[in-house]
């Protein structure tokens, strides 16, 4: 049986887990505002304690990025991915039984820790199932599941909070990543090269930019995390990640509390509005990745095109931060306006993320790719936790420290990928 194109399926698949991932990482920042009372927090302790718990999740998180990166390149995409994502789906379950702020942070600990494998593994999966030229459109797709995922899951959580309370909206939503599971080892059974479901055409065109493959595979130096950190290359990727994903990151944990405080929403409406933004990113991530692949296609250099995607999502970024920096103060009376601009940011990042992650494949060979794409997820977790204890400090009195943070993170990481050097593959 040969199934045409298989490795839209593929990136289709990983897409749909990456939906899945941000329903269940998103479910806490949605109902926490109208949950916390259940577990005696006082109004003014809030912000604080979700910080908390975000600060479990996201060292989890850092310590998975680096580690399920190792996972995928010593067990492969297949076994690693499956692993992840039934770990994650396990954990989203268990905070259904959570009965104190103690238990909620271990279980999101262990959420972090195996949601962080999905990336590492999409990238390494695109490395062996696109060439060159397609892997930004496919880290696109895989980046608009993300969007997608946050466009979905206020409005589905916001239903289920309504109809069940917020003990089974856990259980349901985990249960979703163990059924992914199964389409997932029956379609995803071996590599582009020795997958018997693969045309002898599609296999060809996979391999079509990759040098002797197999064999550069299997004789690629395995390199430890020292030997990486001597490569500027790596510390682009790292400071890049390290300075911009914290910017995604203060919409997607704190977007739901601001809307609470700022205009007063209740659940439903916060099902209702915060949708639009995540939106405007999954189209960003779709275009990202487009247009750097079609600069590639007409023979721009794939480094080259990367950093043109990279800056145009950074211009976006500042255009919609400056935008509600400029007009905060008027926005409380207009949520539409607050939703485009907020849109505008989010298209920006997820136009440029799929670009910059994509990075790793295009300087490194096999079993390294993965590696070096979990120590930038690491250093974006870090980045983040670094956002995650100020923004409580910072909004007390206004939100206006909270944007500007922002519009000040995005220039220092074009910087830091812009001057990263060399234009070939480092040998290895």
């Amino acid at each position: 049986m040969k199934i045409k194109g298989l490795r839209w399926f593929i990136i289709g698949l990983i897409g749909l887990a990456t939906v899945i991932n941000y329903i269940d990482r998103s479910a806490i920042n949605i109902m926490w505002p109208y949950i916390y009372h259940q577990f005696g927090i006082a109004d003014v302790d809030n912000k604080r304690t979700l910080a908390l718990i975000t600060t479990f999740f996201m060292i989890a998180y850092a310590l998975g990025q680096t580690f399920t990166g190792k996972l995928m390149d010593s067990i492969g995409t297949r076994r690693g991915m499956a692993v992840s994502i039934a770990g994650w789906s396990i954990s989203i379950a268990l905070h259904s039984i959570a009965r104190s702020i103690f238990s909620f942070n271990i279980f999101r600990f262990c959420l972090g820790f195996f949601e962080a494998g999905n990336w590492p593994g999409a990238t390494k999966s695109n490395a062996e199932w696109f060439p060159a030229k397609e892997r930004a459109i496919a880290q696109g797709i895989f980046g608009a599941g993300a969007s997608l995922g946050s466009v979905i899951s206020a409005p589905i959580i916001a239903l289920l909070f309504v109809a069940f309370g917020w003990k089974v909206t856990f259980i349901m939503i985990g249960a979703l990543g163990l059924l992914w599971v199964i389409p997932w080892l029956i379609i995803n059974k071996a590599t582009p090269d020795k997958h018997n479901w693969v045309s002898d055409e599609e296999r060809q065109y996979i391999l079509s930019d990759q040098q002797a493959a197999d064999s550069q595979t299997a004789n690629t130096t395995v390199l430890t995390w020292k030997q990486l950190l001597a490569f500027k290359q790596t510390w682009g990727i790292i400071l890049g990640r390290f300075f911009i994903d914290p910017v995604w990151w203060l919409f997607v944990t704190w977007l739901p509390t601001f809307l609470k405080e700022q205009f007063h929403f209740d659940i439903k409406q916060i099902g209702a509005f915060t949708w639009a933004p995540y939106l405007c990113a999954a189209i960003g991530s779709l275009l990202g990745g487009f247009y750097s692949s079609q600069l590639i296609k007409r023979g721009v250099d794939p480094e080259a095109a990367r950093k043109k995607g990279i800056t145009i999502g950074c211009v976006f970024m500042l255009i919609g931060l400056g935008g509600i920096v400029y007009t905060l103060s008027s926005l409380k009376d207009n949520p539409i306006l607050a939703m485009g601009l907020i849109g505008t940011v989010l298209f920006g990042f997820q136009f440029l993320i799929g670009n910059l992650q994509t990075l790793p494949s295009d300087y490194f060979n096999g079993k390294n790719v993965g590696t070096v794409a979990g120590m930038g997820g690491t250093a974006a977790v870090a980045g983040t936790l670094l956002t995650t204890w100020l923004v409580p400090v910072i909004t007390q009195t206004s939100y206006v420290s909270f944007f500007v943070l922002g519009a000040v993170l995005v220039p220092i990481a074009w910087l830091c990928v812009k001057f990263m050097s060399s234009k070939i593959k480092i040998n290895q």
